[in-house]
């Protein structure tokens, strides 16, 4: 038997032998992902069968490194009910593809099939939770990491692998499409929810212990004999659950501050700004053990980040140790065309920076030729082979490369993933205005009017990224508050859309409100698709102003002006004339400027892309079933013209500010509030000061603080922790998050909380680009949101 094949071998070892048995054009084709999953079979009156473009694909590279998106349905892929693969079926086709490669290649290497999870399986039937600005704004990773795990169990279930999630990615600029993809503007919370999303797709992967070096002959071999053993255990927990799929965070880095907020734009960022800001993010995911990441459209200080070295190979891998594949982004090793000239130069460039699988693109199928023109060296498409490979035995695919048929029925979509979104999508909304306590509404209510072009669209709710919906799933807004008004007469009327101008249903909706006693105005945006809409070649969304379309956000959707689209603003002052208080919902995937409107509202929600179960969560939370809990995770601006309001800025020793512009932020970073209220005293340290050299030997400042719920009902408080940097050699930022805990507080409760600042959240990136400690003082700052209620002083010492 030949050695790969050997399950007792050790990985490493089974991968050299596999990788010395394959020819030149098998090793290009495990590089390479260019196929669409869809146009991988077709569906008849008979079942499913291949098609012919498959099968010549898998000739032409003497097999295949991975196939994307064989589930994926939205209006650019044309996937629907009538012509995709449903849960039940999924398996079934998996297997298909996995049968056809293996008996139909020398050497029989299976193929691993990557999915879209950006909030949720992109396929029929799969669970979609909240997107990422919304995960973000619940401040909880332990229950995000749970629905990763579900995630990740359905995608399993169907027959794949990969999970393509969005995680890196920083909102440093909320006119980008994307934004609804990002957990925050901040490093440290975005990375922690980083980790929750790699440990729930693949699970923990423990590392071992250096043991302690021997002494003698026979201990040495004693010793040797404990490494191989050692090394077997490590690979043995290097292979993922069968219920786990392999993590490839996108996008690898500094996609989030592209110039004007513009999708794939330059990001004109130095190297500080780099590591303090966007890489934290990917260097969470290592150390928590990702199998993957994807390199992003971006450039960086004019380098594309597909054919930047010091970024995918000296920091990624060298510095951080990573071990994971790393995969391009869609057809963006083309791209490089642009510095190259031709394919074989493009591909070459993009496989000796460190990608070593492609997406979509030609470049990477001319690598045979570009090794045989001598433009790469044979070693650097060995090095991207045993990523691939080593990657595949991990997943357990030589061994197990079937899956369980009926697996996917009694996953997909269960009880535990409604639980899990709709706890996800309670937690997201953040209460941002209360006047004179309107909110929770109360039971003796007769008429309630519900008007707005987000009440009822389920799409309009789930964000970008997400597949075609069964008719009747999920819960819209609307029937969400019907469900929880009790005995209310609830009324609607649409009112106008999201990006139209007309004003055809404002009669209808003001009568409507002046009927009611309360009106709940649900507006904001939408990244909903529809199959008019035109596509770029990476599946990128082209929006037009002569298009039909209420889309205003998703990617290649970007912004100049942040105000609500349409005359969904007029609408809201009209309705607000009329005396009836107005309680205003956002649904939205970015934050909307909503300062010309604010004042006309008593009560706003900001409830980003809820999800399926998001119309039931507001519901409860409208009336009072529900606490809201949710904190902002970015800044709300007052205008698209005071850009950037990111709360983490520089210092420049005095509060910037416009001479037409009363202030940078209507909602800052952190804030959001609650039915009850909460009260912070006594914040404390046993022993303020440490010097470098404790801190170095693993030492850390202790902080408490004591939390009090002092109002009248239940609530969860998130407790922000901030330091700001008095004396250091760099200008340092304004302050920047560096702990959190949510808690969960009965009427008058009181718990102490205490946080620790280690080394790392000390450390700075100084004049020589250096990460040390400094001595000096540093202040602390613990409150609700991002202007905390109370602080103290810390100093490190010298010695």
């Amino acid at each position: 038997m030949e050695l790969y094949r050997d399950k007792s071998a050790p990985i490493d070892a089974r991968v050299e032998d596999l990788l010395g048995r394959m020819t030149l054009k098998e090793k290009v084709g495990q590089l390479n992902q260019r196929m669409y999953g869809w146009h991988a079979y077709r569906k008849t009156e008979r079942g499913f069968e291949l098609t012919e473009a498959f099968m010549e694909e898998v000739a032409a590279g003497g097999g295949m490194g991975a196939l994307y998106g064989l589930f994926r349905a939205d209006p650019w892929s044309k996937v629907t009910y009538d012509n995709g693969i449903t849960a039940v079926n999924s398996a079934k086709v998996a297997n298909m593809i996995q049968r056809y490669i293996i008996e139909h290649t020398r050497l029989g290497i299976p193929v691993m099939l990557s999915e879209e999870c950006p909030h949720g399986h992109q396929a029929l039937d799969g669970t979609l939770t909240p997107t990422n600005i919304g995960i973000g704004a619940t401040w909880n990773p332990q229950l995000a990491e749970q629905a990763y795990g579900q995630i990740a169990a359905e995608i399993r279930a169907r027959g794949a692998h990969l999970g393509l999630v969005s995680t890196l990615d920083l909102l440093r600029d909320p006119r980008w499409g994307r934004s609804e993809e990002c957990f925050s503007e901040d490093p440290y919370l975005a990375a922690q929810f980083t980790t929750a999303a790699v440990k729930g797709l693949q699970g923990s992967r423990p590392k071992g212990e250096t043991p302690a070096q021997p002494e003698g002959q026979e201990q040495q071999e004693q010793h040797e004999q404990d490494e191989q053993d050692e090394q077997q255990e490590r690979l043995e927990q290097e292979r993922l659950a069968p219920n786990k799929v392999a993590a490839v965070l996108k996008h690898f880095c500094g996609q989030g501050a592209g110039e004007g907020g513009l999708n794939a734009f330059p990001a004109s960022i130095g190297e500080r700004e780099l590591r303090e800001i966007h890489l934290p993010g990917m260097e969470a995911g290592v150390e928590a053990g990702a199998l993957g990441c994807m390199a992003a459209y971006n450039e960086i200080d004019g380098i594309p980040c597909h054919a930047n070295s010091k970024l995918l190979t000296g920091i990624l891998r060298d510095e951080w140790g990573f071990d994971g594949i790393v995969m391009a982004d869609g057809t963006a090793i083309d791209r490089l065309l642009a510095l190259t000239g031709d394919h074989e130069s493009a591909a070459s460039l993009a496989l000796t920076a460190g990608v070593d699988l492609s997406l979509w693109d030609k470049a990477f199928s001319t690598l045979e030729q570009a090794v045989l023109q001598g433009k790469v060296q044979i070693s650097f498409i060995d090095r991207a082979v045993r990523r691939v490979l080593r990657l595949k035995f991990r997943l357990g695919l030589f061994e197990n490369p079937y899956t369980a048929e009926e697996a996917a029925a009694e996953i997909v979509g269960n009880e535990t993933a409604r639980q899990l979104n709709l706890q996800l999508a309670r937690e997201s909304v953040v209460l941002l205005k209360n006047e004179n306590g309107l909110l929770p509404l109360g039971a003796d209510l007769r008429q309630i009017a519900v008007i707005g072009p987000n009440a009822d669209a389920l799409y309009h709710q789930l964000g970008d990224y997400t597949a075609i919906q069964r008719p009747d799933s999920g819960t819209t807004v609307l029937a969400g508050i019907q469900g929880a008004a009790g005995e209310a007469k609830v009324v609607y009327a649409k009112g106008c859309s999201v990006r139209g101008d007309s004003r055809a249903g404002f009669a209808e909706a003001v009568e409507l409100a002046r009927q009611s006693e309360v009106a709940i105005l649900v507006m904001g945006g939408s990244s909903a698709r529809n199959f008019d809409l035109k596509f770029d070649v990476n599946g990128a969304a082209i929006v037009e102003d002569s298009q039909p379309s209420d889309m205003d956000c998703g990617e290649g959707v970007d912004l100049a002006d942040l105000r609500l689209g349409g005359v969904q603003s007029e609408l809201i002052r009209e309705i607000a004339a009329t005396g009836t208080p107005v309680v205003l919902v956002l649904i939205q995937g970015r934050p909307h400027a909503i300062a010309d409107v604010a004042p006309n509202c008593s009560a706003i929600l900001a409830g980003w892309y809820p999800g399926p179960e998001g119309g039931r969560a507001l519901g409860e939370i409208l009336f009072g079933a529900v606490n809201p809990s949710g904190k902002l995770a970015v800044t709300i601006p007052y205008s698209s013209m005071s850009l950037p309001v990111y709360y983490n800025r520089k210092d420049q020793g005095y509060e910037p500010r416009y001479a037409d512009c009363p202030r940078l932020a209507l909602y800052p970073f952190g804030y959001g509030l609650s039915y009850t209220t909460f009260a912070y005293s006594n914040i404390r340290s046993a022993r303020p000061e440490r010097t470098l050299q404790q801190l170095a030997a693993g030492e850390s400042f202790e902080i408490a603080v004591d939390v009090e719920n002092t109002g009248k009902m239940a609530g969860a408080e998130v407790v922000q922790l901030y330091m700001k940097d008095m004396e250091a050699s760099v200008t340092r930022r304004m302050k920047e998050l560096k702990g959190f805990q949510k808690v969960w507080l009965e009427p008058g409760e009181k718990r102490s909380l205490t946080f620790h600042l280690t080394a790392r959240e000390l450390s700075v990136w100084n004049a020589e680009m250096s990460n040390v400690v400094e001595a000096g003082r540093v202040k602390v700052m613990i409150g609700g949101d991002s202007e905390p209620a109370c602080s103290l002083m810390l100093r490190v010492l010298e010695e």
